[in-house]
């Protein structure tokens, strides 16, 4: 008789759990959804989640939608485009692997090809540089920065290399052990790899960051976003986090109030 007395209280908790749950659950939905939106810098309408979804679906026709391709610079912007295909994750990009505390330092452009067939071109004349011991990446030295003369910046590149660490994308011409060798703009570089240096699996893409010099005439370590500038006005495409469309196009306005820009400037 007791649980037979008590079961309408207990069925009416039960159902004030399930909702409070449900509206839980309901606001954290909707807060990650605005939050993706905020952050993913997309046009009215759109998140980086749907983006990402045409990506990932193979579809060639949405694919092409969201692709870049220059085959020169933007008017009245320095750099070319050093590749084409999908800017997937922008400068300032807390997605993951990233956070708010560790942004992206560049933009990273995946290939709407298998590795090793996306060209890599030189964004600007320079000077290159692959360390003996990098197994994917270059770096070309800007001794006079197109947009604040005076300054020396640097032009990374990475994952020019199979996901397997072999074989080696980049062009004959650049051995590890190369140095300050002059490259112009729109040379050749190698293509596009996946490779990683971890077990973490990444699609076929290039990372390219522009890095600020450490005033004695280095490069400064890449992996701080406060060592990098935004490429947006270099390539005269909206690439920031804050403000970015889905397929960036060249604009006389790449650079929006609310970018997230590192100590580096913009």
């Amino acid at each position: 008789m007791a649980y037979d007395d008590y079961s309408p209280f207990r069925r009416n908790r039960r159902r004030r759990t399930i909702v409070l749950i449900g509206l839980a659950l309901l606001v954290i939905a909707v807060g990650v959804l605005a939050f993706l939106r905020s952050r993913a810098g997309r046009e009215p309408g759109t998140t980086s989640l749907s983006d990402t979804a045409k990506w990932v679906s193979g579809d060639e026709e949405a694919r092409r939608e969201l692709i870049t391709t220059l085959t020169e610079p933007c008017p009245g912007a320095p750099f070319l485009l050093p590749s084409e295909g999908w800017i997937g994750l922008l400068y300032g990009d807390p997605r993951g692997p990233y956070s708010e505390n560790h942004r992206h330092q560049g933009i990273d452009i995946f290939s709407p090809t298998e590795a090793g067939v996306t060209p890599v071109y030189a964004a600007y004349d320079g000077y290159l540089t692959r360390e003996e011991y990098w197994t994917s990446a270059l770096i070309i030295r800007v001794p006079d920065d197109p947009l604040n003369p005076g300054r020396q910046i640097w032009l990374y590149y990475t994952h020019m290399v199979d996901k397997s660490g072999s074989p080696d994308f980049i062009d004959d011409a650049f051995p590890p052990g190369t140095y300050e060798k002059f490259v112009s703009q729109g040379t050749l570089l190698g293509y596009t790899g996946d490779y990683s240096g971890s077990a973490r699996t990444v699609w076929v893409h290039l990372h390219f960051s522009i890095v600020l010099d450490d005033g004695y005439g280095h490069y400064t370590n890449e992996l701080e976003f406060d060592n990098t500038v935004d490429p947006s006005r270099y390539l005269g495409l909206a690439v920031n986090v804050a403000c970015a469309p889905s397929a960036p196009a060249c604009t006389t306005t790449p650079l929006c109030e609310e970018a997230i820009l590192s100590d580096g400037g913009g």
